[in-house]
C-alpha cells in the first residue's frame, strides 16, 4: 500500500480536473517543478484554452481530430490535426507551441499537451503524421513501439523530450529499468519524467472479449539512491505517473490488454539529451535481444481493425 507520501507520485484519471481539463499536471505538484502535462476531451462545438504562460508545449491527439488557433511570441496562426481512431491507430500528427503563446482548442475526441517551463521561444511547428520518425525498440517479448516526434533528433524544442510508445499485451516496456535523475555529463541526464497511460482490448480480441472487460497495465519506480520512493501502480486509460527520479521499470502489458503511454521528459541539465544508467542487476537483458526477433504483431499502424 503506497503511503500518502508516495500518493504525490500517481495522479488517477479525473483527479486534477481544472477550467474544462480533465487533469492537470504541473508544478504545483510539491517537488514537481521541469514537466508538465494536460489531458482534455471535446464534443463538437467545445473548446479548451491554452494561456500564454512561459511554458512550450506540443498538442497531441489520442483519438479525434483537432484545429488550433495560437497567438504568441512565436507567432500567430492556425493549424488543423488530422489526428488518429486512437492511440494504438499509429502515429499522429502533432503541433509544437513555443513559449509565450496562447491558444484555442476545438474538435472531437481526446488530446493531450505535454509542456515544459522555459523563457526560450522556438518557432511553433507542426509535424505531420508522415514526418514522425518510428522505431521499433527492443526484441521478442520487450518489444515496443516509439514514436519520436518530441526527441532532439525530431523536433527543435528548448527543455522538453517527447515521445510515445505502443506495446503489444504481453510484452515489457521501459525496461530494462533505468534511471535519469543524476547529471553526469556524457553518460546520464538529470530528467523528472511522466508517463500518461492508455490500456485497451489487444487488437484482434475485439470480438471475444466481455463488456466487462478492464484493460489495465503495470508501472514501477523504486529508489536508486537515499531518496525513497517506492510505486507499484495498476494503471488504466487517464491514469499518470510521475517519475521525479530513481530506477523505473518495467512497464508491463498484460496479457489481453494493449498499453500506451506518453512520456514527457525534462530537468535543470543545460543540455537537452536523454542518457540514461541501467539497473545493474537487469541490464545485461539487453545483450540477449542480438538473437531475438522483433515481436511480429509490430508495427502498429493506421490500418489498426480499432
Amino acid at each position: 500500500m503506497a503511503n500518502e507520501q508516495h500518493d504525490q507520485w500517481f495522479v488517477p484519471a479525473g483527479s486534477r480536473p481544472e477550467a474544462g481539463w480533465t487533469d492537470v499536471v504541473d508544478g504545483r505538484i510539491e517537488g514537481w517543478a521541469h514537466t508538465g502535462l494536460r489531458t482534455g476531451s471535446l464534443t463538437d462545438g467545445g473548446e479548451l484554452r491554452l494561456p500564454a504562460d512561459a511554458v512550450e508545449r506540443i498538442v497531441v491527439p489520442l483519438a479525434g481530430s483537432f484545429h488550433v488557433a495560437y497567438r504568441g511570441a512565436a507567432g500567430d496562426g492556425e493549424q488543423d490535426l488530422e489526428g488518429r481512431a486512437s492511440v494504438f491507430d499509429g502515429p499522429t500528427d502533432v503541433l509544437y507551441l513555443g513559449s509565450g503563446t496562447a491558444a484555442t482548442i476545438t474538435g472531437t475526441g481526446r488530446f493531450a499537451v505535454a509542456e515544459a517551463p522555459t523563457d526560450t521561444v522556438k518557432p511553433t511547428t507542426y509535424v505531420g503524421r508522415q514526418d514522425v520518425p518510428v522505431e521499433l525498440r527492443g526484441a521478442g517479448q520487450s518489444s515496443r513501439q516509439v514514436h519520436n516526434f518530441g526527441t532532439p533528433a525530431a523536433l527543435d524544442a528548448d527543455k522538453f523530450i517527447v515521445c510515445e510508445v505502443i506495446t503489444p499485451a504481453g510484452n515489457w516496456s521501459s525496461y530494462p529499468p533505468h534511471k535519469h535523475d543524476t547529471n553526469v555529463p556524457g553518460a546520464e541526464s538529470n530528467l523528472e519524467e511522466i508517463y500518461y497511460y492508455e490500456a485497451a482490448v489487444s487488437r484482434g480480441l475485439e470480438q471475444i472479449a466481455p463488456a466487462t472487460a478492464d484493460p489495465f497495465a503495470l508501472h514501477r519506480t523504486y529508489a536508486s539512491d537515499d531518496r525513497a520512493i517506492d510505486e507499484f501502480r495498476q494503471v488504466r486509460t487517464g491514469d499518470v505517473a510521475l517519475v521525479p527520479y530513481g530506477w523505473h521499470g518495467p512497464a508491463v502489458a498484460a496479457p489481453g490488454y494493449d498499453m500506451y503511454y506518453l512520456n514527457v521528459m525534462a530537468g535543470p541539465d543545460p543540455e537537452r539529451v536523454w542518457n540514461i544508467t541501467d539497473d545493474p542487476a537487469h541490464g545485461w537483458v539487453r545483450q540477449a535481444w542480438a538473437s531475438e526477433p522483433i515481436d511480429p504483431r509490430l508495427p502498429y499502424e493506421k490500418e489498426s481493425s480499432r
